[in-house]
């Protein structure tokens, strides 16, 4: 069976589904513990971190010097968060809000 690059929209679908109907960040972390290795989620969590000190407006220097990434990895975030879907922001900003006290 060849090995494709292309993300297969309904199967796509059907993970942003998933992810959409977990109730609570308990069945959340069950779910990803399940469908990543621990290297996947690592660097799904190093991904966020690094998205947040960009906003925060650390450099890729301070960035390299706090977290175990690459200059490359730094760079394909600073892009999605300058081009991409707004994803990491909307992330970012509710978790923010989230933090603030009432």
């Amino acid at each position: 069976m060849p090995h494709s690059e292309q993300i297969n929209p309904a199967h796509f679908d059907e993970l942003i589904h998933a992810i959409a109907g977990l109730e609570s960040e308990e069945e959340c972390r069950a779910f990803l513990r399940d469908l990543c290795t621990v290297q996947e989620l690592i660097h799904l969590s190093q991904r966020l971190q690094v998205a947040k000190l960009l906003l925060a407006g650390k450099s890729y220097d301070a960035i390299r010097g706090e977290l175990p990434v690459s200059s490359a990895t730094i760079t394909r975030i600073s892009t999605a968060l300058h081009y991409g879907a707004g994803g990491y922001q909307s992330v970012l900003h509710r978790q923010a809000q989230e933090e603030q006290p009432d």
